[in-house]
């Protein structure tokens, strides 16, 4: 299992967060937050998320069924729902992967989950883009709730410096 260890200080973790900018940002969040009180993710809320993940999967993603997509999404965001139950009934649906279940999980509970993604990993020192699993999301969930309490941040703020740290130094480190 890799380690993951913060590429930048911690202490900086709110500066590189005051620069993040990304386009629909505000959109999702709110977006998750709504799913978070209803319980579940609506079709359209759903492959509007998605969409905001990746482009390349909307043609998979617009393939599921609404009623599917609320009966995943409801277990998926369920109080009662074990880790493994969780992520596995996100990436039962088309066109979602480990990265978009982070995304569709980070919004909805951005205090609990990160979104796994190249950017975020790169910020924590992997560099190469592991073989995901459970046993590797679970790793990164716990490394990285350890991190936000440590930099006494909220988890986004927390992802947004991840990803911002990587579009302004990553790049150079490749």
């Amino acid at each position: 299992m890799p380690e993951f260890r913060l590429q930048f200080p911690i202490e900086r973790v709110s500066e590189y967060a005051g620069r993040y900018s990304y386009a629909d940002d505000v959109v999702v969040i709110a977006t998750g937050q709504t799913a978070r009180e209803r319980g579940y993710y609506t079709f359209e809320e759903f492959a509007a998320v998605c969409r905001w993940k990746s482009q390349r999967t909307v043609s998979y993603v617009a393939k599921n069924a609404s009623d599917c997509v609320e009966r995943a999404t409801s277990v998926a965001l369920g109080e009662t729902t074990g880790e493994r139950e969780r992520i596995s009934v996100l990436r039962g649906l088309q066109g979602v992967e480990w990265p978009t279940a982070s995304v569709l999980l980070h919004l909805a509970y951005p205090e609990r989950y990160p979104i796994l993604d190249q950017r975020a990993l790169q910020a924590l020192g992997i560099r190469k883009t592991p073989t995901y699993s459970f046993r590797f999301w679970q790793a990164y969930v716990s490394a990285w709730l350890a991190l936000v309490e440590r930099a006494g941040v909220d988890g986004r703020t927390f992802d947004q410096a991840l990803w911002q740290w990587s579009k302004e130094e990553g790049d150079r480190l490749s």
